[in-house]
């Protein structure tokens, strides 16, 4: 676990691919209670420990998540993730490169529980939800490009989805269309960039999750710092 952002209010954590954000019925242990017992050890506190989740990131995606560590900053936060206050930039690798450079996916995406799977449509259907999320192509090497995205809605694999429909499924994303999973089991997909207002201070939070230590990943980030 590594701790990107913490004060008396908040900590932000860098989720690893394969880790599990709340406990799930698989039984591992997860990202939840790693930070509990580093919060207990850190500041030898007593008893039970308060952590709020705001909310999740996939288990084979990487990146930031922000938990709460007072029932007052949880409260506010969750309103903030209701109104769309908390800003959240994610970075895909994908192996084709849309033929817009830059653009706005527009769906309709319905959920199948049994299947953990989601289906964009062009138009409405019943039982949809509207799924709104900009895109920009950032980076590109000989084989795979980069895009950055931006969600205006929060929908149940909303990224991994649209992105397949649009014709460019992410990395190692088997479930939603990549011809190969990567090795480790994750898929080339990144909560990047965490901004808000903070719920107590009031300050301007910023959070951004250091590249995965994988050739891939570093190559790409590579490529943007050069552009």
């Amino acid at each position: 676990m590594q701790v990107v952002y913490e004060d008396n209010h908040i900590i932000i954590v860098n989720k690893h691919s394969g880790e599990i954000v709340q406990g799930d019925k698989t039984g591992d242990k997860p990202l939840s209670e790693t930070v509990k017992e580093y919060i207990k050890e850190k500041y030898a506190k007593p008893g039970n420990v308060f952590l709020g989740v705001t909310h999740r990131l996939d288990r084979p995606v990487w990146g930031l998540v922000v938990f709460a560590k007072t029932s007052k900053a949880l409260s506010r936060l969750n309103d903030m993730f209701r109104k769309g206050e908390v800003h959240k930039t994610y970075w895909a690798i994908t192996k084709n490169c849309p033929r817009q450079l830059e653009g706005t996916l527009t769906n309709w995406i319905t959920r199948n529980e049994k299947q953990n799977k989601s289906y964009a449509y062009n138009h409405e259907v019943s039982g949809a939800k509207k799924a709104i999320l900009h895109y920009k192509v950032i980076a590109q090497s000989q084989n795979y490009t980069l895009l950055e995205i931006n969600l205006m809605t929060g929908r149940h694999h909303q990224i991994r989805c649209q992105l397949a429909h649009m014709g460019c499924p992410i990395k190692g994303d088997l479930k939603y269309g990549a011809q190969r999973s990567n090795p480790d089991g994750s898929i080339c997909l990144m909560s990047r960039r965490v901004e808000f207002i903070h719920p107590v201070s009031k300050l301007h939070i910023t959070a951004e999750a250091p590249l995965p230590k994988d050739r891939l990943w570093q190559e790409i980030g590579e490529a943007v710092q050069k552009q």
